[in-house]
């Protein structure tokens, strides 16, 4: 489509194209810039967002930024377009777009029914021009709610992934962190564990036993072995008890082979779950992860930007009509976001961008130990997001992966969301909670002593109707 041109305070500046925009005007951070692609200076980067600001949204609609003929996530995001749905925005700017978001006219509702109209490449190109409040204010607008033993993402409830992972895969140490992970009220979203060897036969050994932890004490919540998905498929074949079927997904096809998954692999898992039925209010049987970073690391960004290319994963992710997505948003490392004040830009963005695209987002507010960040920064993040409406953040024990090496949430980093934000698990988990005698009237957990008949019961493993 030819350059575009800006003439910042009497100097001009010239862009390639639209991913040159795109990536010129994003925040800094390292990643665009190990990849040549970040903007040269502050003033480049303004620059930038003024053209950005300019430009309609109709053209990214017709300036693909990867060609339809190479990228099958690009022939998804342009057949399932909605052009209905993008009808009351097509006249309007990126510029015009972030105005009216922030506008009180942009309602939940009307949100909602955007969602299917705008592209990936739309989201993050107004999420560029973005203050971090901004950001903030319109996903907390944006509901986007899912089910299947519980449901997430509603007006005032905050839910949690609890990930109980094990370096060995002990099914006692998992068990035990699961145990721990429940007397605080986590795992509403899902009981989630990274195998630390992934094949088919710990997998069905994995999910027999939380299955069974969860029959036994009539929990309202899915389980997960985060397998890679044509092992979940060879676990669905052997009758495994599979609720979530999880997957890692990126925003180019070239990266998604990299994870060794297509599309027409993730549908045959979508499939295989839904016709196992195990949902009882709900029938979202997918479960994907995201991260900023992913593309890149697998040299298959195609020259876009990072946050733009993650983007792009979240078309992937509403196809398949998930009950939960996650950004790992710190776990990549300092190569893509170096430091505490990157990663908390990035997570705010990755929750606004899915949400306004109407996916069920979470985020694992995380960090690695070579990044420069600590747990004031995740602090920050979580509070922040937890202003912002996201659905689930993951929790561990202790807030630290003994299996994967990294830090995230602990458990009781829920408990000080939910009590400073008067935010509560999902319904028909805090039902549960309330008749174990876990929580009082108002949501908030009790501190249960050994003695508690909660706790005797679970510790004991005994079956009983709660």
């Amino acid at each position: 489509m030819g350059q575009y041109v800006s003439d910042f305070h009497g100097e001009r500046h010239r862009f390639a194209d639209l991913r040159d925009v795109l990536a010129k005007a994003s925040p800094r951070r390292s990643g665009d810039e190990l990849a040549g692609l970040a903007a040269e200076s502050d003033a480049q980067r303004i620059a930038a967002r003024s053209v950005l600001a300019d430009v309609p949204l109709i053209r990214f609609l017709e300036e693909p930024l990867v060609p339809y003929e190479v990228d099958e996530v690009t022939r998804l995001i342009h057949d399932g377009h909605d052009d209905a749905a993008f009808g009351p925005v097509r006249s309007m700017t990126v510029g015009a777009l972030r105005d009216w978001l922030l506008s009180h006219q942009a309602s939940t509702e009307l949100l909602a029914g955007l969602a299917p109209g705008l592209t990936p490449e739309m989201a993050a190109a107004v999420s560029k021009l973005m203050r971090n409040q901004d950001l903030i204010a319109v996903a907390r607008k944006c509901r986007v709610v899912t089910a299947f033993r519980s449901t997430i993402g509603l007006p005032g409830r905050l839910s949690t992934r609890l990930q109980p992972n094990h370096p060995a895969d002990d099914p006692r140490g998992i068990a035990a962190a699961t145990l721990d992970g429940l007397f605080y009220g986590t795992g509403d979203a899902v009981i989630g564990v990274n195998p630390a060897t992934d094949s088919v036969a710990n997998g069905i050994r994995l999910l027999e036993m939380l299955d069974d932890l969860r029959e036994r004490h009539h929990i309202p919540t899915q389980s997960c072995v985060l397998t890679h998905v044509t092992n979940a498929i060879r676990i669905m074949e052997h009758g495994a008890p599979v609720d979530l079927v999880f997957q890692s997904i990126a925003g180019t096809e070239a990266a998604n082979a990299g994870f060794g998954v297509s599309l027409s692999v993730l549908r045959e898992a979508q499939e295989a779950a839904l016709a196992l039925n195990r949902g009882t209010i709900g029938n979202n049987v997918m479960y994907f992860e995201t991260g900023q970073g992913a593309a890149l690391s697998a040299d298959a960004h195609h020259g876009i930007d990072q946050q733009t290319v993650e983007a792009r994963a979240y078309a992937v992710a509403r196809t398949f009509r998930p009950l939960l997505v996650n950004s790992v948003v710190g776990f990549i490392g300092p190569e893509y976001l170096f430091d505490g004040k990157q990663i908390i830009r990035a997570g705010l963005e990755d929750h606004f961008c899915a949400k306004l695209l109407g996916v069920p987002m979470g985020i694992d507010v995380c960090y690695t130990n070579h990044a420069e960040a600590d747990q004031d920064d995740m602090d920050t993040l979580a509070t922040l997001l937890g202003v912002a409406g996201v659905n689930f953040v993951i929790t561990v024990p202790g807030g630290d992966d003994v299996m994967l090496g990294y830090q995230s949430g602990a458990f009781h980093d829920a408990l000080y969301l939910r009590s400073t934000l008067g935010l509560r698990a999902a319904p028909e988990f805090e039902t549960w909670l309330e008749r174990m005698d876990m929580v009082d009237r108002q949501g908030r957990i009790r501190a249960l002593n050994p003695q508690h008949a909660t706790m005797r019961r679970l510790l004991a493993g005994k079956s009983g109707n709660a």
